[in-house]
């Protein structure tokens, strides 16, 4: 419950700053240093009279929480303005009696990081600070990884008394008979052979001799 009130109070605090604008808001959690307030804000104004008027709101913002009036201190020159708010403790500075104090040294140990707008605190090593955007700034550039593609369900296996598809026959081509196969035979004009009769039927006829023809015989 306490620490749910010091946020409570924490934050009317920084919103009674933000709402006069002001410069480089920063909280720190002081429970481990000191054990009469648990928060300290750091904020800057430009001039006396914002000085006053984000001590004034901050007053403001507090009362409307539901806590007691803050005491002030240091309003009448307006360079360096304490609120006193138990828990939280609000330095509204001028930034030149900032830079020459530096109360972020002293306190700054543990910073928290505000919300809803605020700027984060920066942190009272610069190495570390350095460290953590280096980080932020690789998974920044990182890519992030494509999605894997879902696997293809897998076909229901046959059971073994279900029957086996029947084996697609292959039509068989009929067989080209010889004569298919082969094309028109070329027949060659086959000459006649030359037999003798014909030769002797082409030659041309031999006159043959006349026999002589027998005297009669005489009869006795």
């Amino acid at each position: 419950m306490a620490k749910r009130n010091t946020q409570k109070l924490q934050r009317a605090a920084v919103d009674g700053l933000e709402d006069v604008k002001a410069q480089d808001i920063q909280v720190f959690n002081t429970e481990a240093l000191s054990a009469l307030f648990e928060r300290v804000i750091v904020a800057s104004g430009t001039s006396n009279r914002q000085t006053k008027a984000l001590a004034a709101s901050v007053c403001d913002a507090v009362r409307e929480a539901g806590f007691d009036k803050p005491r002030v201190e240091g309003q009448e020159n307006g360079e360096w303005i304490v609120v006193d708010c138990g828990a939280v403790v609000v330095h509204v500075m001028q930034p030149s009696i900032r830079q020459y104090y530096r109360l972020e040294e002293i306190w700054g140990s543990k910073p928290v990081r505000l919300k809803f707008g605020a700027p984060a605190p920066t942190q009272a090593r610069p190495a570390a600070a350095g460290a953590k955007a280096k980080t932020k700034s690789a998974t920044a550039k990182a890519k992030p990884a494509k999605p894997a593609k879902p696997a293809k369900p897998a076909k229901p296996a046959k059971p073994d008394g279900a029957p086996a598809a029947p084996a697609r026959a292959k039509s068989a081509k009929p067989a080209k008979s010889d004569t298919s196969q082969a094309g028109p035979a070329r027949t060659r004009a086959v000459k006649p052979l030359k037999t003798e009769s014909a030769e002797a039927a082409a030659a041309p006829a031999k006159p043959r001799p006349a026999r002589p023809r027998a005297s009669p015989k005489p009869v006795a």
